[in-house]
């Protein structure tokens, strides 16, 4: 699942929260003009397996940031933030 995008949204079809957090990331991405992807676990066992219960994931290059709720201020801060 390799991209472009430091942040990937990890979801499922039909997750209230997971379209809560597609618009939080829209605001955030509008700030900093990175870029996001989406990941459904629908049909990935190894994704379902790891995150299926947590949904959605957010992922901040390859790591998980957090889960269920999108932490605006925290992932706009750690998206500015150099890293060293």
């Amino acid at each position: 699942m390799a991209s472009d995008a430091r942040l990937a949204l990890i979801t499922r079809p039909g997750c209230h929260l997971c379209d809560d957090a597609k618009a939080a990331l829209d605001r955030v991405v509008a700030v900093t003009g990175d870029k996001w992807v989406e990941w459904d676990v629908t049909g990935d066992e190894g994704l379902e397996r790891e995150y299926g219960d947590r949904l959605p994931v957010v992922l901040l290059d390859g790591k998980e940031h957090g889960y269920w709720r999108v932490e605006e201020e925290r992932l706009l801060r750690d998206l500015t933030t150099p890293q060293l």
